[in-house]
């Protein structure tokens, strides 16, 4: 185990929830069975929770990944502006993949649909698009691109059609600047809702590839931070939930 990452870390999520508090308007809205039943510092806290999840990627996931991969990527980034011009020819290639992907004409294959991609990415006219922001950029030293897009653990079988398009978008637009490149997308899912059994992957079969298109919970940590990352983060946030107990109950009682 990494000690001191683990402490840093630690201090990292401490930081981000204390920013949060300081922030954090509570909802106006009047619940007067729930206040009577439950009190209004219960009902306060559990409206925070909720704003926390909404923004937990940005607030938490984010910052930690970054000090996580600071050591192992050469360019560590994160809500980057992808390349914003992708060729005609690599939307005509988007669409037929994503085509054949949902009438089950061919199988997701991420390597086939890169090179697929990459053999038209300067052919046609050029377009203006405005791709979603990537999440999480990491280069390696040999110059590998990493685009990862963090996402919610139970995405919905729509959600995922989106997604695959996302990824490869962001393959064509920056294969459009860069055509030789070495370039990787994929979703992040930052922890499974069914631990202790296996991810039920089965919403996410015949749009992604499950080997090169997404990691999750320890596959997406470990690559970020190296082996026995997952670990230490699940450490660093219980220590810090034990610190900050009391600065979190006094905190909520204000709202009593």
């Amino acid at each position: 185990m990494n000690r001191p990452r683990q402490t840093l870390i630690k201090e990292k999520i401490k930081d981000r929830i204390r920013v949060k508090f300081q922030n954090y308007v509570p909802e106006t809205e009047k619940m007067p069975f729930h206040y009577r039943l439950l009190g209004k510092d219960r009902m306060a806290l559990f409206s925070f929770i909720q704003s926390l999840n909404t923004t937990f990627g940005v607030s938490i996931y984010e910052p930690v990944a970054m000090e996580l991969a600071s050591n192992r990527f050469e360019v560590v980034k994160t809500q980057v502006k992808p390349f914003n011009e992708i060729s005609s020819e690599a939307q005509k290639r988007i669409q037929s993949i994503m085509d054949g992907l949902e009438t089950a004409d061919r199988d997701p294959n991420k390597q086939l649909e890169i090179e697929e991609i990459r053999k038209v990415c300067r052919t046609g006219s050029y377009n203006i698009v405005k791709p979603t922001q990537i999440d999480i950029w990491l280069e390696t030293h040999e110059k590998q691109i990493f685009m990862i897009d963090l996402k919610t653990v139970k995405p919905n079988k729509s959600n995922i059609r989106d997604y695959k398009r996302t990824l490869l978008v962001w393959v064509a637009t920056e294969l459009a600047r860069t055509p030789q490149g070495d370039v990787n997308t994929m979703i992040g899912i930052p922890y499974n809702p069914y631990e202790p059994e296996k991810y039920k992957r089965w919403t996410l079969k015949g749009m992604l590839d499950l080997k090169h298109d997404v990691l999750i919970a320890e596959e997406l940590w470990d690559f970020i931070g190296g082996k026995g990352t997952y670990v230490e983060l699940l450490n660093a946030f219980e220590e810090a939930g034990i610190e900050l107990r009391d600065e979190i109950d006094q905190y909520f009682k204000q709202f009593g």
